[in-house]
């Protein structure tokens, strides 16, 4: 298993936007992959990790009234998590798998975390973006939560089940973040 989580960033929305594209398109010596860049969308799109992405079925997303419910025990953690999917994500998992002809109790992915962080890493050199691995996309989920929600840690946290305030934000990079505004913001000059 890499363990990349405590060396990789925090992708910007741009590097994420480049990436998925880069991937999809492939680029000269790279072929197209869209089965790694479907694995890296639904990692920035539901917070999981790679390694619990990878062990995804359609049949884990469960119709649960006019919404989806995904239900998993994290292979990290061993903790059990249960969150809505949202519409767009859900279709968006139902239509590759038909595109693919995966069935909805076969896994979705038959990749490697070793395999997509080859390929995230050619795409990366390419692209000229460093400091990038598989778990920069759970990243940018977290912290594009925490700042459309009224930046609420206490949610961030919850939703990816850790067990203080303090690691998420040191998680997603909020307290180099606070020190620098606020060394800013106390700036006056007379």
């Amino acid at each position: 298993m890499l363990k990349m989580n405590k060396r990789t960033i925090t992708l910007t929305t741009e590097q994420y936007k480049e990436i998925i594209q880069t991937m999809r398109e492939g680029f000269c010596g790279c072929r197209p992959n869209e089965r790694i860049a479907t694995a890296l969308v639904l990692e920035g799109n539901l917070g999981l990790r790679i390694s619990d992405i990878l062990s995804l079925r359609l049949s884990d997303i469960v119709r649960d009234g006019d919404r989806y419910r995904l239900e998993i025990t994290e292979q990290k953690t061993k903790k059990k998590r249960v969150f809505t999917v949202p519409l767009v994500i859900q279709q968006y998992i139902e239509n590759y798998c038909l595109r693919n002809g995966i069935g909805k109790n076969e896994k979705i992915f038959d990749l490697t975390e070793r395999a997509i962080s080859k390929q995230l890493a050619l795409v990366c050199d390419y692209l000229g973006f460093e400091g990038i691995g598989t778990h920069s996309f759970r990243k940018w989920y977290a912290t594009e939560i925490y700042k459309n929600n009224g930046y609420d840690i206490t949610l961030v946290q919850r939703l990816l089940q850790h067990s203080s305030a303090a690691i998420t934000q040191r998680y997603i990079g909020i307290e180099p973040q606070r020190i620098e505004e606020a060394i800013e913001g106390h700036a006056q000059l007379l």
